[in-house]
């Protein structure tokens, strides 16, 4: 199995950006975690605070991955473009977000991802992550 994570804007800011919202925990030690409890999993991680790049990415990987697993962050809500990608490829994506986007600022509900994408999931913090994982190995 072979999966590759797409973060989008300021989740390189992961530990330090409003903690109680996002946890204390920076990306890279989490995803070294990830490889270490999926070790047969072949875990990629890719983050981009560029929606081209983000677009380029899904792009790229298609074909390429069993699974992606996107979280497109506030390029959510407002891009057609990360949208139109992930209709436009093969390769299933499940949307995470590490809040519950759903019990924050009413433009937060709505995902231009979730109508193409096989599933989302939302408010675990990230161990979402980790769920979006094992929705690939079930």
């Amino acid at each position: 199995m072979k999966l590759i994570i797409i973060n989008g804007p300021n989740l390189n800011l992961l530990g330090s950006r409003e903690p109680d919202i996002y946890g204390k925990g920076n990306f890279e030690e989490f995803f070294e975690n990830l490889q270490a409890i999926y070790s047969d999993v072949e875990l990629s991680y890719f983050q981009s605070n560029v929606e081209g790049e983000i677009i380029n990415k899904l792009q790229e990987s298609d074909n390429d991955f069993d699974g992606i697993i996107l979280n497109a962050a506030a390029y959510t809500h407002t891009s057609v473009g990360i949208g139109d990608a992930v209709k436009a490829i093969v390769t299933p994506v499940v949307e995470v977000h590490i809040s519950n986007i759903h019990a924050r600022e009413d433009f937060r509900h709505k995902s231009f991802i979730a109508p193409n994408a096989k599933g989302i999931i939302v408010g675990f913090g990230l161990q979402g992550y980790s769920l979006a994982i094992q929705s690939f190995l079930k």
